[in-house]
């Protein structure tokens, strides 16, 4: 596999992750994917972990696991419920289980409907 340059792939990356509508979310997989870096979805976790709060340019609080969930850490150091109420102020709704029903709220939603 060739070595990937990280800045040029963390620019791409945040421009897949603008492309996300209010109120929709998508795995770090399919960011990966918009960004041209198929296969790369830890990366896409790694580039979006280094997004400074508060920022609101680059919403990367609609970026999830592929199971539907917010990827909890103790190394977020608590971004993940400012992620999760970001979401929920975006009209997401959670299971009970913590999950978030890609069919209903995944982006593109052809990607998500089966």
């Amino acid at each position: 596999m060739a070595a990937i340059s990280i800045a040029p792939a963390y620019e791409r990356i945040y421009a897949a992750t603008r492309q996300i509508p209010t109120g929709r979310v998508a795995t770090y997989g399919t960011v990966a994917h918009l960004a041209g870096l198929p296969g790369q979805a830890r990366l896409v976790g790694y580039a979006l972990f280094r997004v400074a709060l508060p920022d609101t340019e680059i919403p990367w609080h609609r970026v999830i696991n592929a199971k539907g969930e917010i990827s909890r850490a103790p190394s977020r150091h608590g971004s993940d419920w400012v992620q999760q109420a970001r979401l929920l102020t975006e009209g997401i709704v959670f299971t009970a289980d913590g999950k978030i029903p890609l069919a209903v709220y995944g982006w593109p939603r052809s990607l998500y409907l089966k």
